[in-house]
């Protein structure tokens, strides 16, 4: 957890950053934003730095600044755009992200921001995306579609009164799917989710461009994860790809936990080895509803050059 002093060397670094970069552009500040990061506490650079190297699956960081006059929850992403609503928070959260790797965005998911704002849409309660609440988000690889997803998802909690609970899942016993041999054989088609989808009502799944991969990869002993139970599939008639998945899937549940993040309060997780989701809940739209800032990590941004062939962190 961050010191009273620490927090207020984040605010007003963050500040400065938005005061000389007015009208405020992720995109274009990026670079500025990695740079300033060095002005961030020392002890905050070195804990991120160890986790980055030992791969931690998990990283919390306590008491990050949060505006005292916090604006209402949007009712949306453009409305949160539209408003300027957070940008200090997104600042914060941006600031300590490069610490773990580069923010980037897609073109087809909240019109390539860097930062999303996650909050609950009318109309979208039921969509498996970040807008909806009464439908659960299942334990998920973000992005699982593409060779390109980051290597970290990052959260950080602006308002969540009703203790709305992030759920995180990790590999708990690798000998158990070891054995599952089928899971580290490219068996399986792993497509864009519905976020990637101006009207995911009108695209069908089997319609999509998918890629081609297993679901376990990497170090046989402590494996990489890639598996989105929404967006996973095996070739049709491979039963024994199939009742691999599923055992996986139950695996992961049986391992779940429960995170609730508190204002101030930021999870970095790593999309490699840790599957997350949300609970359901009951969004009232008055401006008190649970709100995030979120960012996807690279840890290496010539991968997402390469894809784009041009200097672009906005992938298409």
């Amino acid at each position: 957890m961050l010191d009273s002093n620490e927090k207020s060397g984040i605010r007003d670094l963050a500040y400065k950053l938005l005061v000389n970069s007015r009208p405020w552009d992720a995109v274009r500040s990026v670079e500025e934003l990695r740079r300033e990061a060095e002005e961030l506490p020392v002890g905050l650079r070195r804990f991120m730095a160890e986790a980055r190297v030992k791969e931690e699956p998990l990283i919390a960081v306590a008491n990050l600044p949060v505006s005292e006059d916090l604006p209402p929850t949007p009712e949306s992403w453009q409305e949160a755009h539209r408003n300027e609503a957070g940008l200090l928070e997104e600042v914060v959260l941006l600031l300590c992200a490069s610490l773990l790797g580069d923010p980037f965005g897609w073109a087809g998911s909240q019109g390539g921001r860097l930062v999303h704002d996650v909050c609950p849409s009318r109309g979208m309660e039921e969509s498996l995306t970040n807008a909806s609440s009464r439908a659960a988000l299942n334990l998920h690889t973000e992005d699982v579609f593409h060779s390109c997803r980051g290597d970290y998802v990052s959260l950080l909690c602006l308002r969540n009164p009703d203790r709305v609970g992030t759920t995180i899942s990790r590999i708990a016993a690798p000998d158990r799917l070891r054995e599952l041999t089928a899971l580290w054989d490219d068996r399986f088609r792993f497509f864009p989710d519905d976020a990637h989808f101006a009207d995911s009502a009108e695209v069908d799944l089997d319609g999509r461009r998918f890629e081609w991969g297993p679901v376990l990869f990497g170090p046989k002993d402590d494996p990489y994860l890639r598996i989105d139970p929404d967006f996973t599939r095996p070739e049709p008639g491979d039963d024994q790809a199939e009742r691999s998945l599923r055992a996986c899937e139950a695996h992961l549940a049986d391992a779940a936990e429960r995170i609730v993040l508190e204002p101030g309060e930021a999870l970095f997780v790593d999309n490699y080895r840790v599957v997350h989701g949300r609970e359901t809940f009951t969004p009232r739209y008055d401006g008190t509803d649970r709100w995030l800032k979120r960012t996807n990590l690279i840890r290496d941004i010539r991968r997402a050059y390469i894809h784009q062939r041009s200097r672009s962190r906005v992938l298409s």
